[in-house]
């Protein structure tokens, strides 16, 4: 059996700023990272793996570039990579993405049969957390959301006990295979990777599937099959504090900014 990993990669939002008069993001020059949540997707499947034998996979749909943040989960230590790259995939909503992870995962489950899916709880860019609902519904299969602790895993009886995390509780929830979770931060501190396992993923090929591969019906994929359609993106106006120096590009004078505002708010001992 495999466990699939959906990973994304995402701009950096520390380092994101939205052009005023497009109201888009402004993606040139800004660095991409694996989706924090997703790292904590992809760290429990390889603890699975390590103590039980799954197989573990990582798949994520973005355009070329996103080759890299599946070479990372190389050399984390997933077992097998699937870049989800194709024209048509482009511009594609939180449904029309579900429904190309599908896909794939179906295709996946042909050659090997999967027990569990694993995605972070939202993107960082999105904040939707609509993706990995949307998948375990294609697939028709149990899905745990807000994942904050695995209780259990009981190969026998091919069911999972896990902890979900919601507001001023837990919820204690049993399921069988195959299910989809959704995990938080706090299920697990991600490892790092080592320098042999980077260089072997440096050097590893990475599977491209394009919708050659997927046969998907090209209206209800990328554009064409998202009725999601964002008008306007803007910062929250901030009602309270303020924001001091550039501490991106100039660290050590916003810091001074800092002090000096403290020290004449007579806040520090001079």
């Amino acid at each position: 059996m495999q466990l699939i990993a959906c990973i994304k990669q995402v701009p950096d939002t520390t380092q994101v700023k939205i052009d005023p008069v497009t109201n888009t993001l402004v993606r040139e020059g800004i660095p991409f990272i694996m989706n924090p949540y997703d790292t904590h997707a992809l760290e429990e499947a390889l603890r699975f793996r390590d103590r039980y034998g799954f197989k573990v996979t990582a798949i994520s749909m973005g355009p070329p570039n996103a080759e890299a943040t599946l070479r990372k989960a190389l050399a984390l230590g997933a077992d097998r990579v699937v870049l989800l790259s194709d024209r048509c995939f482009g511009g594609a909503d939180t449904l029309a993405t579900s429904h190309v992870l599908t896909a794939a995962i179906r295709k996946l489950n042909e050659e090997d049969e999967v027990a569990l899916v694993l995605c972070g709880k939202q993107t960082i860019d999105g904040d939707t957390a609509q993706v990995g609902p949307g998948i375990a519904t294609r697939l028709g299969c149990i899905q745990l959301t807000l994942v904050d602790k695995i209780l259990d895993l009981d190969l026998a009886s091919r069911r999972l006990r896990v902890s979900r995390k919601l507001e001023g509780r837990h919820e204690i929830v049993e399921a069988p295979f195959p299910a989809m979770l959704t995990v938080v931060r706090e299920l697990n501190r991600p490892r790092y990777p080592t320098v042999p396992m980077r260089l072997a993923a440096a050097a590893a090929q990475v599977e491209v599937w394009t919708n050659e591969i997927l046969q998907l019906d090209v209206n209800e994929i990328g554009l064409k099959g998202s009725p999601t359609w964002v008008s306007k993106i803007f910062s929250p106006e901030r009602d309270q504090g303020e924001i001091i120096g550039d501490g991106l590009g100039d660290p050590e004078g916003t810091a001074q900014l800092l002090l000096d505002k403290l020290i004449a708010k007579d806040l520090l001992a001079v």
